[in-house]
């Protein structure tokens, strides 16, 4: 590592160490991060169906009062598993300012059939969306069937005037360094190869992690192969029916997982990865990209001294950064019940803002701003048999 490098990184880290001891001067001096979490897990509301049993990972666009929000489930059973067919991705419409649902409305299932093509037997999951237009939201989906074939991914179209999904199907691409293809994990992963990726391919398991996000005019986004701790990082087409796949993010020691990337003040890129390997297994780890195509290797912090395997998120709004982790301290035996929000403006001092404690659980959340406020959605459900179960999508206002 050069010693421009250096520098930046031991600055980092010297400023994360440092933030340990702000965030207990900010909540001496200030109101308390669990009190602050308390107040929003107060005011979130249920946007799934009754009928939905399980649901899991949301995300959304606002657009007007209005905000869409997709996400994975099941009318069977309480969780989400990637094996299961009956699992399925659905839109629910709700009001901000009234907090009610006006719709929630299925838009992929196994074998549905559209005008142009009918998918194969398999799950759907990995629910995202973004907008693409004034009139149009671009939904996209994943359909697996492991060990039977290679998972594709899709996306269909939402017209917001007629609040109707379009009635054809499309076919994801990926642009690697094999060329342009069906985004399929066996292109990921012969790409990830020329790199020095040596884990074994896997059919199935790829999806976008990290929400999109949109800087320089320019939609970038991190996308994860959990089966086989394969990620990378890269940006959408103009039109976003192609996504190119810019640099490569791994560590085979370390098995990192579910990449939470954003760009900091200097220019350089940061991604905050959960990890599934060795003493630190469910922790975070950092690493860093001078051009989001070089990563260097990934390195802990005591900013996340006992966090546990689950997404992070890394956005930022308003000219500050949001830094979100899942804690290993459990609620009442819950799993994923503490979630915790480090902000900070430079990137290299972090201030705890937030602590989510709660026994309905409180994990995989996506922030958006709109109009001057951050929203949320997020996982919850009661205890289960593994601790907790994932059974509704909560929606609400941050700050």
């Amino acid at each position: 590592m050069n010693n421009r490098k250096s520098k930046r990184v031991a600055c980092f880290f010297a400023g994360l160490v440092f933030s340990a001891a702000v965030s207990c001067l900010y909540a001496q001096q200030n109101r308390d991060p669990k009190a602050e979490g308390d107040m929003v897990l107060d005011r979130l509301v249920k946007v799934t169906a009754e009928v939905m049993k399980g649901a899991h990972d949301a995300d959304m666009a606002i657009v007007g009062n209005h905000a869409y929000i997709v996400y994975q489930g099941n009318d069977a059973r309480p969780g989400e598993y990637y094996v299961w067919h009956d699992q399925y991705v659905a839109m629910s419409i709700v009001n901000i300012e009234t907090k009610q649902v006006a719709e929630v409305i299925p838009f992929a299932r196994s074998e549905q059939g559209y005008e142009n093509e009918r998918l194969l037997p398999g799950a759907i999951v990995g629910a995202r969306i973004f907008q693409k237009d004034e009139q149009t939201l671009r939904c996209y989906f994943a359909s697996d069937n492991m060990g039977v074939r290679q998972e594709q991914v899709y996306y269909i179209d939402f017209d917001l005037a007629s609040r109707a999904f379009s009635k054809t199907v499309q076919r994801m691409k990926m642009k690697t360094s094999l060329g342009v293809h069906d985004m399929q994990p066996y292109y990921l992963y012969m790409c990830a190869r020329r790199q020095g990726f040596r884990e074994n391919p896997k059919d199935c398991g790829m999806y976008f992690t990290d929400t999109f996000k949109e800087i320089d005019g320019k939609i970038y986004a991190a996308l994860c192969n959990g089966h086989n701790c394969q990620n990378a990082f890269g940006m959408m087409s103009n039109s976003l029916d192609t996504f190119e796949i810019v640099g490569h993010i791994f560590d085979q020691k370390l098995n990192l997982l579910e990449p939470a990337v954003n760009r900091l003040p200097d220019g350089t890129w940061m991604a905050v990865c959960r990890t599934e390997i060795g003493n630190y297994k469910g922790n975070f780890a950092f690493t860093f990209s001078a051009d989001g195509k070089t990563w260097e290797p990934a390195n802990f912090t005591d900013l996340i001294p006992n966090g546990m395997e689950s997404k992070p998120t890394f956005d930022l709004f308003n000219g500050v950064y949001y830094l979100g982790w899942q804690e290993s301290t459990q609620i009442n035996g819950v799993h994923r019940s503490v979630f915790n929000i480090e902000t900070s403006t430079d990137g290299k001092t972090w201030t705890r803002k937030y602590r989510f404690e709660t026994d309905r659980s409180f994990q995989y959340p996506t922030f958006k701003l709109h109009n001057g406020h951050i929203w949320l959605v997020v996982t919850e459900g009661n205890k289960g048999p593994w601790g907790n179960s994932k059974e509704r999508i909560m929606f609400g206002m941050l700050e």
